[in-house]
C-alpha cells in the first residue's frame, strides 16, 4: 500500500489513523504528498512529540491558550499525525544563517495538545520558547531545530493578524532574533522541506 493521501495509509503507530479523512482544501494543499512516508517515526519521535489526533475541542482549546487560529493545513496534517520528526528536515533558507548559508534544519513539528513536552501547549511548547528564553511574541513557535533552542520556527502572524494565514519564519536567537521568511504558508513549507543530502557540499 502506498499511503498516498488518496486512500488509506500504513499504521506506523498507534497515534497515526489507519484512514484520512482528506476532504476540501486540504486534500489540493497536499495532493500528491505520501503523509505515510513523511515522519520518521523512531522512538524518540513517539515519545517527545507524537500525540493521538487532535480533536475539535483539543484545536479549539490550544488556539484559546495561545491568542491565535492555526492554519488549517497544520491542522489537517496533524489530524493525520499529530506531529513527529521529518524525514526531511532542511528548508532552503534566502540569506545565511547560524545553521548554515543556505538552509536551516528541522528536527521536530509540534503538534496540538498539551501531553507530550514538545507539543504546542506543552512543557517546551509556543509559550515557553517566549516567556523562558525571549523568542519575540510574533505567533506560534511550532517546530524545533537541531541547535537545543537556539533557533525555532515559528508561525508569524504579524502581518495577517490573530486570525489569518501566518507566514513561516526562522527565528535565530544566535542573531539577536533575527526573523527570516522561509514560506508564505505551512503547506509550501511542508513542499520546501528536503533531505539532507541535498545539502552534502564537497
Amino acid at each position: 500500500m502506498s499511503g498516498r493521501l488518496s486512500g488509506a495509509v500504513p499504521v506506523r503507530c498507534s497515534t497515526v489513523r489507519k484512514e484520512f479523512p482528506v476532504v476540501g482544501e486540504f486534500r489540493g494543499v497536499f495532493a500528491g504528498l505520501d503523509l505515510g512516508e513523511f515522519w520518521d517515526n523512531h522512538d524518540y519521535a513517539l515519545s517527545a512529540y507524537v500525540e493521538t489526533p487532535p480533536s475539535s475541542e483539543s484545536v479549539a482549546s490550544v488556539q484559546a491558550e495561545l491568542g491565535y487560529r492555526l492554519p488549517a493545513s497544520y491542522v489537517g496534517m496533524m489530524s493525520f499525525q499529530n506531529s513527529g520528526v521529518p524525514r526531511r528536515t532542511c528548508c532552503p533558507a534566502p540569506n545565511p544563517t547560524t545553521w548554515a548559508d543556505d538552509h536551516v534544519a528541522v528536527d521536530g513539528i509540534m503538534g496540538i495538545g498539551r501531553s507530550k513536552r514538545c507539543s504546542l501547549s506543552g512543557e517546551a511548547g509556543s509559550r515557553f520558547w517566549i516567556q523562558e528564553w525571549g523568542y519575540p511574541p510574533i505567533g506560534v513557535y511550532f517546530a524545533t531545530c537541531p541547535s537545543a533552542g537556539h533557533d525555532m520556527i515559528a508561525f508569524d502572524y504579524r502581518g495577517c493578524g490573530p486570525d489569518g494565514e501566518p507566514r513561516i519564519v526562522h527565528v535565530d536567537q544566535e542573531w539577536d532574533y533575527q526573523i527570516t521568511v522561509l514560506a508564505p504558508d505551512f503547506a509550501s513549507f511542508v513542499r520546501a522541506l528536503r533531505p539532507e543530502t541535498d545539502y552534502d557540499h564537497v
